[in-house]
């Protein structure tokens, strides 16, 4: 059993609003089209939705900065590209509205915005229900030139923050000089920097931390996670392999991993296993609070431990849901910290 401090946990999660923040990443909007199911059409065997509303809302690397603003309140930066086309001035606009700072967002007239349209129908006695979905981005990376200039902004970008976080959806916008600079940069500047990415995790060598979930770190790894045993190995392989300070492993059901390098290894139960709606976009809240909380001073077990409870409230909602600061300090107040069950493994 692990003691913790519930007031020490409030009083720095109360100090988020302090915390600057930068996203480098692959940003993108998702745009949600919904309908009303009319008839199935005469020209081909598909269904004719009346529009009934359109609904945007930030995505991918998008998606973290604007769970770090709710988090600090708007107080979080982002470095990445768009396309100069009809959805960029849609994506800037939805990034200020999150109060979000886009003076670092460059815009590339050869490449396309990243946007993943969705539309759903229903009828009067069904569900609504997604359809189909189409996808809009350019499948390779960056240009050189795009590539400088994002590199170039990195020095003073992350010299204004307290923390870093490189948000990689592997769309092409995270290429291997940009992460090596940022780290580099954020190292010389003694800033946290952490990795959300799915693979080619040793490209994100000297990270303060990465948080990879149990299916990426397996792929990773080359071999299961199928007991403590296992799970020690692989945490530890990853901290080598990669020379983090701490390695934060997901595992939906079953908790988080959090290990370090003086051969810890934390296993935090998963919050809320009953009532789960949606992961989609858990990952980006866990990596926003688990940021936040390790550049507010708290240990990693106690940032793992605030992401964990971030990430069991958003998965309440549909779609990618977000928290505040004021709904993680209520649920801190009410939790019974003797009932759970935490565990050291040394």
């Amino acid at each position: 059993m692990i003691n913790i401090d519930k007031e020490k946990l409030i009083s720095k999660i109360n100090n988020f609003k302090n915390i600057k923040a930068l996203v480098i990443g692959d940003l993108a909007i998702d745009e949600m089209i919904y309908g009303d199911c009319e008839r199935i059409s005469r020209e081909a065997p598909v269904l004719i939705l009346q529009h009934s509303h359109t609904k945007v809302i930030l995505g991918a690397a998008s998606n973290a900065a604007n769970n770090l603003s709710k988090l600090n309140e708007g107080n979080v930066k982002v470095v990445g590209v768009c396309g100069d086309d009809y959805y960029s001035n849609i994506l800037i606009e939805t990034l200020n509205d999150a109060n979000i700072d886009t003076s670092y967002l460059i815009k590339d007239e050869t490449r396309k915005t990243i946007v993943k349209t969705r539309i759903s129908g229903s009828c009067s006695q069904s569900i609504t229900q997604q359809i189909v979905r189409i996808d809009r981005q350019t499948n390779k990376y960056i240009s050189n030139n795009i590539e400088n200039l994002i590199i170039t902004s990195l020095e003073k970008a992350i010299s204004e923050v307290d923390v870093v976080i490189l948000s990689d959806y592997h769309i092409c916008t995270l290429t291997e000089n940009i992460i090596k600079s940022a780290i580099q940069i954020a190292n010389k500047y003694n800033k946290i920097i952490v990795a959300d990415a799915q693979k080619n995790l040793n490209n994100y060598y000297g990270v303060t931390s990465m948080t990879p979930n149990q299916p990426d770190t397996e792929k990773f790894t080359g071999y299961f996670i199928k007991d403590d045993e296992t799970l020690k190995k692989a945490g530890y392989d990853l901290l080598n392999k990669t020379n983090a300070q701490y390695i934060l492993i997901t595992r939906g059901e079953e908790g988080m991993a959090i290990f370090d390098k003086s051969c810890n290894m934390y296993k935090i139960p998963a919050f809320n296993r009953t009532k789960v709606f949606d992961v989609t976009g858990a990952g980006d809240t866990v990596v926003a609070a688990y940021s936040l909380a390790l550049a507010s001073g708290l240990t990693p077990y106690e940032s793992a431990f605030i992401a964990n409870i971030a990430a069991s409230i958003v998965i309440r909602e549909f779609g990618c849901a977000t928290t505040n600061t004021q709904t993680i300090c209520e649920k801190i107040r009410n939790m019974k910290f003797e009932e759970i069950e935490t565990t050291t493994i040394n």
